[in-house]
């Protein structure tokens, strides 16, 4: 006897609650992930620059993660078109998780920088994916309060 792991959408193309909310959790965590490090980074950059100089590259921590966020916050959309929302936001979170272990590695300011930047590609594909992959999975009758839940996170984001 086979086992299912993975419920397979019904005729018209619904998947069932256990599944839905497993989707929903998932893009939660990531968006959330993003969110939290934009706080974490701006409160520990004081101790950051004490312990790697450089105070006069300070502003380039920030600038390099949010423009890098927004050239992503584009390229996902157009990405995720072509080649499928999952593996876009599957490809996005492994880029931040990976650069943001880099950026705990960095030496010095140049290359926190440079993984900041890289992290901001992770986190600007995931919180414009995260959005698409609601609408793609979630009815349009319960859209609402689970694009509500996304907002609150993102939202902790500013």
């Amino acid at each position: 006897m086979a086992v299912e792991l993975a419920p397979t959408p019904s005729a018209d193309g619904v998947i069932d609650r256990r599944r839905m909310n497993l989707v929903f959790l998932t893009v939660l965590l990531g968006m959330l992930l993003s969110a939290l490090d934009q706080t974490v980074v701006s409160t520990a950059l004081p101790t950051i620059v004490g312990d790697l100089g450089g105070a006069g590259h300070l502003s380039w921590v920030v600038s390099s993660y949010l423009l890098a966020d927004t050239v992503a916050t584009v390229l996902a959309g157009k990405f995720g078109d072509l080649f499928g929302r999952k593996a876009v936001f599957q490809v996005s979170a492994g880029t931040f998780v990976l650069a943001s272990a880099a950026c705990g590695f960095a030496g010095n300011m140049t290359w926190l920088i440079a993984w900041r930047a890289v992290q901001g590609l992770g986190a600007g594909g995931l919180m414009v994916t995260a959005t698409a992959l609601i609408a793609d999975v979630i009815p349009l009758r319960e859209r609402g309060k689970y694009q509500g839940a996304l907002g609150a996170v993102s939202v902790s984001r500013q």
